[in-house]
């Protein structure tokens, strides 16, 4: 992670996106722009972050590690959205792994300076009500997915969301996990894209090779 000085980019963020709309107060003068490359974590678990996150740019992945030393993917995170919104509402409330998919900048506010602040703005509460409510419809979404589409329509998909500069390199238990089929059936799919010239299997991961085949495939009834 590193602050990027840039006000002018800054500032096209917090347009673009809105952010000032989501508080009834002002917050320029407190918020920084953070620079996440791909693969690196913006939060860890059980590791308080001294920032809400806003997201402007890029894409992460939520995960939790169970007590059997597994790591589930139970989500995703795209622009724009806040993460650390949880913590903030709830202290106590357990902090989950969010991982950069791609290179992500996110606004970010400390949570010392503005805290106890924005847990009585109620333009800000309201934002996080809306907020909350949509990423339950996703999660609702993500389930009736994995029941009504098959599992090379709904590994597509994953593909799609995951990719990075045109590459997929997720873990397959994880995947397997997220997907709610086995790890054998996983490496079927795999197998069955590889072999329709749709991805390329290499010692580093899966190249994209269609990424509209992978498109078609998701819209397939």
């Amino acid at each position: 992670m590193r602050e990027i000085q840039n006000d002018r980019l800054k500032e096209q963020f917090i347009t673009t996106t809105h952010f000032r709309e989501q508080f009834g107060f002002p917050v320029d003068d407190q918020t920084k722009l953070l620079f996440f490359s791909a693969r690196e974590a913006l939060v860890r678990a059980n590791r308080e972050s001294p920032y809400l996150l806003y997201l402007v740019r890029g894409r992460t992945k939520l995960s939790h590690g169970l007590a059997n030393g597994k790591t589930i993917i139970t989500g995703f995170f795209d622009p724009p959205c806040f993460i650390g919104e949880m913590e903030l509402l709830d202290p106590t409330s357990p902090a989950f792994d969010v991982q950069a998919i791609q290179d992500c900048w996110c606004l970010a506010l400390e949570k010392a300076q503005v805290a106890d602040r924005l847990l009585t703005d109620a333009t800000f509460l309201r934002r996080i009500c809306v907020y909350l409510t949509r990423k339950d419809v996703a999660n609702i979404t993500v389930a009736a997915r994995n029941e009504g589409f098959t599992a090379t329509q709904r590994l597509a998909a994953f593909i799609l969301q995951t990719a990075n500069a045109g590459w997929y390199r997720e873990q397959h238990t994880q995947v397997a996990q997220y997907l709610g089929i086995s790890y054998r059936h996983l490496l079927y799919v795999l197998a069955d894209l590889v072999q329709r010239h749709i991805l390329e299997k290499t010692a580093t991961g899966y190249r994209i090779c269609d990424p509209a085949a992978l498109q078609r495939l998701t819209q397939e009834s």
